[in-house]
């Protein structure tokens, strides 16, 4: 694990940014000659003081921040650019910021399911010697949506709302298997990234959480109790606002959040009993729990007095089966559902190539080289930023299965590259940031609408 470095910055380096204020750079100085900015980092990020800490957040100048698709948000947030990559900073007393940035830095560690802490900034004061709150700088999810911006896309089909439902019960089961109480779950406090077909979610904002070795059942029950509630009144409030049509049932969708949850859960964790003389059972409970995107690390196995039955329960089980087997085999870093695709297709090759009985690891390769490669490189450099370059291969596979469906002949891979980047690409938005782009009503003057739903 990464050590922790702090940095003390003498004021004669914190400088107010230019626009800041017409404070005269000595004045300022010497009025802060006894404070001292203090940033608490895992890497050192030198920009980091470039930005104006000495400025409230909601005072930070244009030329500073970055627009990103918005959503409502109990704290200040603002998007900044640090060196080249975008971070979302918001305003917090010390104690949260650093339990949230305590709590981030060991979740990602540990799953790899919510945003990435970057620093806590505190011992801030204006130019004029007044206190300011501390700063949680976190990095901005690079092709993520608040839900706000997916609801609020035209045509959306209710197997679509289904989607992002199960994404969200699979990032809880995942939060709640490595010990994780989120104390706070919701649609706004969570991140949504395109992941094949499906849906991958992101916890961004973790100020109730609290990492235990093992959660309770209690404990657990309530945090998806919460999150029922707060899914339905989070989704009648997008219907009120016009964001959402009436037809879609919020208390429906948020039955089925619960559903999914408890179904998921029990296939997780559940104890499973059957004949002795079934032991074939073991690998396919293994090989169900694998389709559904987990590796079972430790499972606990008792046979009865009698010898005639036999019980299994998964102890250790891990997120992320397909993701990682795709990483060892290509050392891409992919979702779930999209390795799964890839890999699928990696399999096809193999036997379309007559290597059915070669390593799937020596195959990689050579898919790599004449697959996967060439597709990515096929699309322009302007239209790169539509999606990530992952679901760009999946939808061009989806969009090979279509066309050549409709031609009654198999089309050409090159062929159908050029059809979806004609057809479907070039007609999608810029998803690596929506730039300039606000979802739901205008927001009152006092109120902070921000991509980092905190």
């Amino acid at each position: 694990m990464r050590e922790e470095l702090q940095c003390a910055v003498p004021p004669a380096f914190f400088m107010p940014h230019p626009k800041a204020a017409k404070t005269e750079n000595l004045s300022f100085r010497m009025e802060n000659m006894n404070h001292i900015l203090n940033i608490t980092a895992a890497d050192v990020e030198p920009r980091l003081l470039d930005l104006p800490w000495n400025l409230p957040l909601r005072e930070w100048p244009d030329d500073v921040i970055i627009a990103l698709p918005r959503g409502i948000s109990r704290h200040v947030v603002r998007f900044a650019n640090l060196n080249g990559k975008t971070v979302a900073v918001k305003e917090i007393s010390e104690d949260l910021a650093r339990h949230e940035y305590s709590t981030l830095r060991s979740l990602y560690r540990l799953s790899g399911s919510c945003v990435e802490p970057v620093a806590i900034v505190n011992n801030r004061f204006t130019a004029d010697g007044q206190p300011l709150n501390a700063a949680l700088v976190t990095r901005h999810l690079p092709f993520s949506l608040p839900y706000r911006a997916v609801f609020g896309q035209s045509g959306m089909r209710g197997e679509t709302v289904n989607r992002l439902m199960d994404a969200l019960s699979v990032l809880i089961v995942r939060l709640h298997l490595i010990g994780f109480y989120w104390g706070d779950i919701s649609l706004s406090n969570t991140l949504f990234r395109r992941d094949a077909g499906e849906y991958a979610a992101y916890l961004v904002d973790a100020e109730t959480g609290e990492l235990f070795p093992h959660i309770s059942d209690g404990k657990r029950e309530y945090d998806v109790e919460t999150a029922h509630l707060n899914i339905i009144g989070e989704l009648m409030d997008l219907q009120a606002g016009g964001i959402l049509m009436q037809e879609y049932d919020a208390i429906e969708i948020g039955n089925r959040f619960l559903d999914r949850y408890h179904k998921l859960w029990d296939e997780l964790t559940g104890e499973e009993s059957f004949s002795i003389n079934d032991k074939w059972r073991v690998d396919q409970r293994i090989q169900r729990l694998n389709e559904l995107g987990f590796d079972v690390a430790e499972l606990k196995m008792t046979a009865d007095i009698n010898g005639t039955t036999m019980s299994i329960r998964p102890r250790v089980v891990d997120a992320g089966h397909y993701s990682r087997r795709l990483m060892r085999l290509t050392g891409l870093d992919v979702e779930e559902a999209q390795a799964r695709r890839m890999i699928n297709d990696m399999k096809q090759y193999r036997v379309l190539s007559g290597n059915q009985d070669t390593n799937l690891a020596i195959v990689a390769h050579e898919w790599m080289q004449n697959v996967y490669e060439p597709t990515i490189r096929a699309i322009p450099r302007e239209l790169r930023g539509k999606l990530e370059p992952a679901q760009i291969f999946h939808e061009v596979l989806e969009h090979r299965w279509y066309i050549s469906e409709k031609a009654g002949h198999d089309v050409s891979m090159q062929e159908a590259i050029d059809s979806y980047i004609n057809q479907i690409l070039k007609n999608r938005p810029d998803e690596a940031a929506l730039l300039g782009q606000s979802v739901g009503e205008k927001p009152e003057p006092d109120e902070d609408w921000s991509g980092y739903l905190a």
